[in-house]
C-alpha cells in the first residue's frame, strides 16, 4: 500500500500542535507540568519525530524511483542486460546462503569469489545486496547525510592538508622599500585511516530452509541496523582510537576545548536562551549559512519550555509537517546518541557546519558464511566486515555546548 505523505504531514502537524497545547495549558495556569502532562507531552513529541523520519524516508524512496524511471526511458536495453547479470549473481548468492559452498558449481563460485582463504574463502555479495546495505546505513545514520564522504578505492588512508597558521594582513608600504617577509604560513596534515567494523549474525537452519522467507533480506536488515548504530555513536562520541573521532570528544586532532561554549555560571543542569544565542554567533558567517543544531530530545524538550519575563515561550517547533524544526533560524536535528547527562561540565549539544566532518570509507565489504562454528546450535553464522574512519577537520566550524562547571 502506498504511503500517503499528506496524511503523514497532517498527523505530524497535529502531534506538534497537541504538544504545544499541553505546554500552554500549564503556562496559562502559571505552574509547571504535572507528571501526567509530561507523559502526554513526550508522547506527542516522540510521535512527531517518528512521523518526520517516516516522511523523509518515503520522500527519498520516491526520488530514487523517479530517477530509476528516467534512466529506464533513456536506456531501455542497458537495464535488461544489467538485470540478467544481477539475477544470475543473486541466484548464486541465494544458493550459497541456503545450501553452502559445497552445493555450488564452479561457475557460481567464480562469480562470487573475491579472495582466497584457507578457512573457507571470502565471498563477494551480489551488487544489489551491497547497494541496499549502503542505503540502509545512510537512512539510519544522520551524520553520513551531512558529512563529506571520501571513498578509498585503492589507498590505505586519506591525508587531509591543513592550514595550521596563516600569513598576516598585507602591509602598507612606500613605493621604494624592501618588502618584509612573512614567515607565518605553515601547513600540516590530518590522516584518515579506516578502522575495521564487524558484526556477526546467526540464523537457524530451519529459518534458512523456509522458502517463504528471504535469507538475504534478513541478513541485510540486521547487519545494516547494527553497522548504522555503531557508526552513529562513533561519529558523535568516538574516542578516535581504533574508531572514528566523535564531535563530542574534546581533542586537538578534532574539536579542541577552545570551541566549547559554556553556559553562564550557575546553569549546571539546564540550557539557557542566552547560551544558545552565544553559541550561534560564535560561528563565522560563512559557516553559519550551512550550520545546523544537534541535540538529544531531552535537550529539545528543555529548549521548547524556555520562557521570557512575561511567561511567553521563546522558541517554537514547526507546526507544519513539511517544514523542518528550526531554532534561531537554523534547522534542528535530533539524535538519540547525543550526550544527555545534564550535570556540571557535560556536553549537551552543538551548532556546526557538519560538512567539515569527513568520513573515509573502504568500499571492500567482506561477507563470510560460518557453517560449522555454530552447527551444535543448529545455526549458521554470517560475518560482515566494513572499514571506515571519520573526524572533524575544521574546528572553527563547530561550536559545542557545555553546561556550567558550577
Amino acid at each position: 500500500m502506498a504511503i500517503n505523505l499528506k496524511e503523514l504531514r497532517d498527523k505530524r502537524g497535529k502531534a506538534v500542535s497537541d504538544g504545544r497545547a499541553v505546554l500552554e495549558k500549564a503556562a496559562a495556569e502559571n505552574r509547571a507540568m504535572n507528571a501526567e502532562e509530561k507523559v502526554q507531552y513526550e508522547s506527542f513529541i516522540n510521535e512527531a519525530v517518528q512521523l518526520k523520519d517516516t516522511i523523509e524516508t518515503e520522500e527519498r524512496q520516491l526520488e530514487v524511483e523517479r530517477d530509476l524511471l528516467a534512466d529506464r526511458l533513456k536506456n531501455p536495453g542497458t537495464e535488461q542486460r544489467q538485470n540478467q547479470g544481477e539475477e544470475a549473481r543473486n541466484a548464486a548468492f541465494r544458493k550459497f546462503v541456503l545450501n553452502g559452498e559445497k552445493a555450488m558449481g564452479a561457475d557460481e563460485l567464480r562469480a562470487l569469489t573475491a579472495g582466497n582463504d584457507t578457512q573457507g574463502g571470502f565471498l563477494l555479495t551480489p551488487q544489489q545486496f551491497v547497494a541496499q546495505l549502503i542505503a540502509n546505513v545512510k537512512d539510519n545514520v544522520f551524520m553520513r547525510k551531512l558529512a563529506t564522504i571520501i571513498p578509498l578505492n585503492e589507498a590505505a588512508s586519506c591525508g587531509v592538508p591543513t592550514l595550521d597558521s596563516d600569513v598576516g594582513d598585507a602591509d602598507w608600504t612606500p613605493e621604494v622599500k624592501t618588502v618584509t617577509e612573512d614567515t607565518g604560513l605553515s601547513f600540516g596534515k590530518r590522516e584518515l585511516s579506516p578502522h575495521m567494523l564487524t558484526k556477526l549474525v546467526k540464523i537457524s537452519n530451519k529459518l534458512l530452509r523456509n522458502a517463504a522467507l528471504n535469507p538475504e533480506a534478513i541478513v541485510n536488515d540486521r547487519i545494516a541496523y547494527k553497522f548504522g548504530i555503531a557508526m552513529e555513536k562513533a561519529y558523535l562520541t568516538g574516542s578516535g582510537v581504533g574508531q572514528p573521532l566523535g564531535v563530542f570528544t574534546a581533542s586537538n586532532d578534532g574539536i579542541p576545548t577552545s570551541r566549547d561554549i559554556a553556559m553562564a555560571a550557575g546553569n549546571t543542569t539546564a540550557l539557557t536562551a542566552d547560551g544558545l544565542i552565544q553559541t550561534k554567533y560564535s560561528l563565522k558567517a560563512p559557516y553559519m549559512t550551512k550550520a545546523q543544531w544537534l541535540f538529544h530530545r531531552d535537550a529539545i524538550s528543555q529548549i521548547a519550555q524556555l520562557k521570557d519575563g512575561n511567561g511567553s515561550y521563546l522558541f517554537k517547533l514547526a507546526e507544519k509537517a513539511d517544514v523542518p524544526d528550526m531554532l534561531l533560524g537554523r534547522p534542528l536535528i535530533m539524535s538519540e546518541f547525543v550526550p544527555n547527562t545534564f550535570t556540571a561540565s557535560q556536553y549537551v549539544g552543538m551548532f556546526a557546519d557538519f560538512t567539515n566532518y569527513w568520513i573515509a570509507d573502504s568500499l571492500a565489504l567482506q561477507f563470510m558464511r560460518l557453517n560449522e562454528l555454530y552447527a551444535v546450535n543448529n545455526q549458521v553464522g554470517f560475518l560482515a566486515r566494513l572499514e571506515s574512519d571519520g573526524m572533524p577537520v575544521l574546528a572553527e566550524s563547530f561550536s559545542r555546548i557545555k553546561l556550567a562547571a558550577s
